[in-house]
């Protein structure tokens, strides 16, 4: 008979072995992601998945704070994360880091994720815009590649948490 398996019998590593083990060479950049609810499942994600650390920009919120760990869970403190106001900052210091620079936007060049070839000898930063508005107009000329998930139904975007799963995922087992 199938039975759900309880936490101690996942095992799980703690925050301490995670730190110090390797992860997989992808960035998540968060550009003006205003909710605290889709800025903690997104720390959740790339925890899950091992993810390199996660770039906060503009008004994203930050962490310590109680709705960003209702989401998370603890992954804050695994994943490392840092702050940079200026996304196109943040964009340069990842180019000269030999970062592959991936906008998750619907554009007049966009691709679909599906028809993407992920090379695993690569690097890439993710970069995940506002509920509302995208990415920022101003960091559009400093992404390389955008690419966007196949949508069939009558709506035309998807929440930021979950089209950042989505694209984790799509890289990390690429890269694994």
């Amino acid at each position: 008979m199938t039975k759900k398996l309880k936490l101690e019998e996942l095992g799980r590593i703690d925050v301490e072995t995670f730190k110090n083990t390797a992860k997989i060479p992808l960035v998540v950049v968060l550009d003006n992601v205003r909710s605290m609810h889709n800025v903690g499942a997104i720390f959740r994600t790339g925890d899950a998945f091992l993810i390199e650390k996660i770039i906060l920009c503009g008004i994203t919120p930050q962490p310590p704070h109680r709705e960003i760990h209702k989401a998370a869970l603890g992954a804050t403190e695994s994943v490392d994360w840092v702050y940079e106001m200026d996304i196109n900052v943040a964009i340069e210091d990842l180019k000269k880091e030999n970062f592959e620079i991936i906008g998750i936007e619907q554009t007049s060049s966009s691709q679909l994720i599906s028809d993407f070839q992920i090379d695993s000898e690569k690097k890439y930063a993710l970069i995940l815009g506002n509920e509302v508005d995208g990415i920022s107009d101003e960091a559009l000329p400093n992404i390389g590649t955008f690419l966007e998930i196949p949508q069939l139904g009558t709506k035309h975007s998807l929440n930021v948490s979950v089209c950042g799963g989505i694209v984790i995922w799509e890289f990390a087992k690429n890269l694994n």
